[in-house]
């Protein structure tokens, strides 16, 4: 129970937020199209353990099929499927994951060999997911070198066979030219003309049906040997895509290796034994020594080890721990053997929530990946069309002009164009970015549920703050109390004032012990050692007041000024000593009962030692800072000057709080750091909302937009940083796409660009932007990883 707090803490951030959060935000992660080309637009598809695991939330009363489909790689892919879906007997939502290649169908009682069938007559290999997001009767087999580069390999020669074959003047040159192309495009580009083929059936267009219209073109006007190395470069470009997507996709998971697969465990007969990691139950035993990672969260029960937990927080000090501690999968035990009972099972650590959050956050639309796509959906068709128009045009233009023009060079500008009018690097550019972002955001200890949140940190002008927790330690302490009656400049002595004290201080120990504000656990870890506790009966607990009860048939009250005023007991020489203590930043609390004060407890919490620095990033970055807290005024003021605030606000009820983020929202895109359930309708009014200490947090890492995995205030500068350096990029990446289809597209229509300059334009712009979003994965830390797995 709180002095002037609105019991805005108790240390599980974010609480009460799952109520809000979801109608505030845009917490639709499941609902959105997912990242158009991210899944490898004309790239590769992720391994069958790069599908996330995580089904999104099914419709109620909906079940769920999903399947997992390679060819669906492109937003061109996601709209057929909807065509053909959308409609089907019992279908009710369709959930695409285009980074993970997945598609999730909700449907009320329908057939699944008849969807499954749907997608198969798109020309598509429908795989059902089992319950982990494995292929059904499938394994993962890595590829063999041969397998996934031989046939390229032959390729590439017979292409370069087939290029100098037309540069020699031998008679069956042409003949033997064309030999080897065909042989070329045979071994590569049947896949490509497959796929290009089923959509253009469908009336669609995409990087396949664009490439193999060009190539098919291409062969009819006899430039062999450019069809064929258009379609080799294409493939080539296809497969690095796909590595360079991979390793963007695979960077989050990386951090879920770095908890062992095998664990120590003690068994029934006391004797240890090293056993699989997903073996072990909640509440066996583990034994980890020094050197080795920890492969399951759990409490300690033997040991004070020193633990390097930097694959949860992005922190590498190492911390001291002690028995009762929490301790997560994956951190590295630097020093001493422990013993600890686990908490939780092997798909269900704290890291592997991390991981699945990121993933989850990773399949959601961005805001400028939506506008891409819409920009995309009209700068093909009108690309396609000038194409078309070039090509029947061209002949005229010879005619107008006397220029010696034929059909064949009309047509063959308008192949280049067909190859420029492939919006792959443009669609591209956005989600390899964010999805870099998110997972340098994580391996940093900040989980961002969402590309939105990540773009939107940029423009960040306001940032609210509570107090307890947040700028202050967290721990309270109870550093004076006095009975109302005693002289506050008198020693307590004994009698029977002493006796009165005995009393107050059981009565307050009794009361507080009912609630969990940092407040009420100061006064109660204090007085009821020497004191004790009765029992409370009534009890009844007045959020932003205090709390209420009967103990031995007496009504009394432990709160804050606002509760003293509903009960009428103010006085100007109470009011005296309220204000006196106030001053010395403390926060008081008061027991009364229905007709007076009877004692005064004086609370103070320290400002954590970060706080001072991390407010003067913030305010270097061009952010304000904003203090809102139940609090009384006295002490918000002094922990305010302290830290650096901008603006402070004490003795706020949940609804000032609100008002105070809707009052700043004018003024641009507002923040809210805060825990506890008086936070939540400023949480979920802010259009950012922060949780702090989040790895101890189910609720935080479920809700949070974005979730400080522990309480280094300094991490919201380098979320920003990050957001901002995201935006630079996403800006970077959009002028090279945009730049280059300018430059090969006047260079088309001036008879300058080759089909092979083309496809070097189009795929050299998609490898630029993939490579310039990998470097977003180099601003997060990297967790060590040198540590010897558990019981090996």
């Amino acid at each position: 129970m709180p002095s002037d707090h609105t019991y805005e803490h108790d240390h599980q951030p974010a609480h009460g937020r799952s109520q809000n959060r979801s109608h505030q935000h845009d917490h639709q992660h499941h609902s959105a199209p997912s990242h158009g080309h991210a899944a490898g637009g004309c790239c590769g598809a992720p391994t069958a353990d790069q599908v996330s695991k995580k089904p999104p939330s099914a419709p109620q009363g909906a079940t769920t099929l999903r399947l997992r489909i390679e060819e669906m790689d492109c937003p061109t892919e996601e709209a057929l499927l909807r065509k053909a879906l959308a409609q089907a007997p019992g279908v009710v939502a369709l959930d695409f994951d285009l980074m993970a290649r997945v598609l999730s169908i909700h449907h009320m009682d329908g057939d699944p060999d008849a969807l499954a069938a749907r997608v198969s007559e798109l020309g598509m290999t429908p795989q059902p997911l089992d319950a982990d997001g494995t292929a059904e009767g499938s394994q993962a087999v890595p590829e063999s070198f041969s397998a996934r580069w031989g046939k390229l390999l032959v390729a590439t020669a017979l292409a370069l066979g087939a290029e100098l074959a037309g540069w020699t003047s031998a008679a069956a040159a042409t003949w033997l030219s064309a030999l080897l192309a065909l042989a070329a495009i045979g071994l590569v580009g049947l896949p490509t003309w497959r796929k290009g083929w089923v959509a253009l059936r469908h009336r669609s267009l995409n990087i396949n049906a664009l490439m193999s219209v060009a190539v098919t073109g291409a062969m009819l006007i006899g430039h062999w040997s450019e069809a064929a190395m258009v379609m080799v470069l294409f493939t080539l470009a296809e497969r690095i895509e796909a590595h360079s997507l991979d390793r963007a996709r695979r960077a989050i998971r990386d951090l879920l290796d770095t908890a062992p697969d095998k664990a120590r465990c003690q068994m029934p007969n006391g004797e240890w034994k090293t056993v699989a990691a997903d073996a072990v139950a909640v509440g066996q035993v583990i034994r980890v020594l020094p050197g080795e990672r920890l492969p399951l969260d759990g409490e300690i029960i033997r040991g004070q080890p020193t633990l390097d937990e930097s694959p949860i927080t992005g922190e590498s000090l190492p911390r001291d721990k002690g028995p009762g501690e929490t301790v997560f999968a994956g951190t590295i035990n630097r020093q001493g053997d422990v013993d600890y009972r686990t908490t939780r099972p092997s798909n269900d650590t704290t890291l592997a929530r991390i991981i699945h959050a990121v993933e989850e956050a990773q399949a959601s639309r961005a805001p400028t990946q939506r506008f891409i796509d819409r920009f995309a959906a009209y700068y093909t068709p009108a690309v396609l069309i000038i194409a078309v128009l070039t090509a029947l045009a061209w002949p005229l233009l010879g005619v107008l002009t006397s220029m010696q023009v034929t059909w064949l060079e009309g047509i063959y500008r308008a192949l280049v164009l067909l190859v420029i009018a492939c919006p792959c690097a443009l669609v591209i550019s956005t989600p390899v970015t964010i999805v870099s972002g998110l997972s340098a955001a994580a391996r940093s200890g900040i989980l961002i549920k969402g590309g939105r949140f990540l773009e939107q940190g940029r423009a960040l002008r306001w940032l609210a703050l509570d107090k307890t927790g947040t700028l202050t330690q967290g721990q309270p302490r109870l550093t004076h109390w006095s009975a109302v009656d005693d002289d506050p400049n008198d020693q307590p002595s004994s009698g029977p004032a002493d006796t009165n004290r005995a009393r107050f201080a059981c009565q307050a120990a009794s009361l507080a012990a009912r609630s969990t504000h940092p407040v009420s656990r100061a006064i109660h870890a204090e007085l009821a050692d020497y004191a004790g506790e009765q029992a409370v009966d009534a009890f009844r607990e007045r959020p932003g007041m205090g709390v209420e009860g009967e103990l031995a048939g007496a009504s009394l009250w432990l709160g804050n000024r606002r509760l003293l005023a509903e009960r009428g007991l103010k006085s100007d020489a109470l009011e005296a000593r309220l204000e006196t203590l106030e001053r010395q930043g403390g926060s008081v609390v008061m027991l009364g009962d229905t007709t007076r004060v009877l004692a005064l407890f004086a609370v103070q919490d320290p400002l954590k030692p970060t706080s001072l620095s991390a407010i003067g990033k913030l305010h270097e970055l061009g952010v304000r800072t904003l203090m809102l807290s139940g609090d009384n005024r006295h002490t918000v003021a002094a922990i305010a000057a302290e830290a650096g605030i901008d603006e402070a606000r004490g003795e706020l009820l949940p609804e000032d709080k609100l008002a105070a983020i809707e009052a700043h929202a004018k003024d641009g895109v507002t923040g809210m750091v805060g825990d506890g359930i008086n936070d939540a309708p400023a949480l979920a009014r802010a259009d950012i909302g922060f949780a702090m200490g989040a790895a101890g947090s189910d609720v935080a890492i479920e809700t949070a937009d974005v979730a400080l995995m522990d309480d280094d205030l300094g991490k919201l500068s380098t979320f920003l940083k990050l957001s901002r350096a995201t935006r630079a990029v996403l800006m970077q990446n959009v002028a090279i796409a945009l730049g280059l289809k300018a430059v090969f597209m006047a260079l088309a229509f001036s008879g300058h660009a080759t089909l092979w300059m083309a496809v070097f334009a189009d795929m050299g712009a998609s490898l630029l932007v993939v490579a310039n979003g990998l470097r977003l994965l180099h601003a997060g830390h990297r967790p060590s990883l040198t540590a010897a797995p558990a019981g090996q």
